[in-house]
């Protein structure tokens, strides 16, 4: 859950961005936010919309929790209703008909995508926005030109998880328009958001980097030679000389890409 969170804080900004960009002819009332982890979009709608009201769901008790700790934190809990449900399975639970749908970095994890953009059509009401938001893969961190031992190191990390995903997360890196079309949206938008965040503007950009190499550290592990693993445990070694914490040339790198559909009607 700390990835969840350190996400939040790194990407906030451009999470703020995004959701300005949103074509809303009014501040939605009644939001939904789907796969919402700990809350990243959660907070920064209720921010953005000072009087919506959200239902955060989520298929993990352990986020939920976690997001009530902190909207009772913030003093927002009024405002936030969590729902624990596995969207894959058919009988989605009631949701009421909220003016908009926020998906995060959740679309892809459901294994019939297609069937869950029906169940938001059908849960929007007429009018309403669905706003699909999604990650070109996980985050960059290092310069290519490191680690110094094994140059490039971090991109051939990125090419054995995308062999490793395509098999058991499909739709990542998916083009989700033709799909919120097929499903009876009308696409009113998308962008592409370049973020690049410096790691001296940032000290939780080392703890960040820090998690993302040892989750990918996980599913790549066996499908590196040798000597890449030997040096991705150098810099995953918090105790070690070459750990990524004592970098000073760390940046996030990576896309954001957002659809915009309407459910007209």
């Amino acid at each position: 859950m700390e990835i969840l969170d350190l996400d939040a804080d790194v990407l906030a900004d451009h999470t703020a961005a995004i959701i300005r960009w949103l074509p809303l002819p009014a501040p939605p009332r009644e939001i939904v936010d789907l796969g919402c982890g700990t809350g990243a979009g959660t907070f920064a709608l209720l921010e953005r919309f000072p009087d919506a009201r959200i239902t955060a769901v989520d298929a993990s008790a352990g986020h939920l929790r976690r997001l009530r700790e902190k909207s009772c934190a913030l003093g927002v809990d009024d405002r936030v209703r969590t729902v624990l449900a596995d969207l894959d399975e058919s009988d989605w639970p009631d949701l009421g008909s909220p003016d908009l749908v926020w998906a995060s970095a959740s679309m892809h994890h459901m294994a019939h995508p297609d069937e869950a953009l029906r169940h938001v059509y059908d849960l929007l009401a007429p009018g309403g926005l669905f706003a699909v938001v999604e990650l070109a893969g996980l985050p960059r961190f290092l310069p290519a030109d490191a680690p110094e031992e094994r140059p490039g190191l971090e991109e051939r990390c990125h090419a054995a998880g995308r062999k490793f995903h395509a098999h058991h997360l499909p739709h990542r890196g998916a083009d989700w328009g033709p799909m919120l079309t097929a499903a009876g949206f009308s696409l009113e938008g998308e962008r592409t958001v370049t973020v690049t965040v410096e790691g001296s503007r940032d000290p939780a950009i080392g703890t960040y980097a820090l998690g993302v190499l040892r989750r990918l550290r996980h599913s790549v592990v066996d499908a590196l030679p040798a000597y890449d693993v030997a040096a991705l445990d150098r810099l995953l070694d918090t105790d070690g000389p070459h750990s990524i914490l004592r970098r000073d040339d760390l940046a996030v790198r990576t896309e954001r890409t957002v659809w915009a559909a309407r459910r007209h009607g």
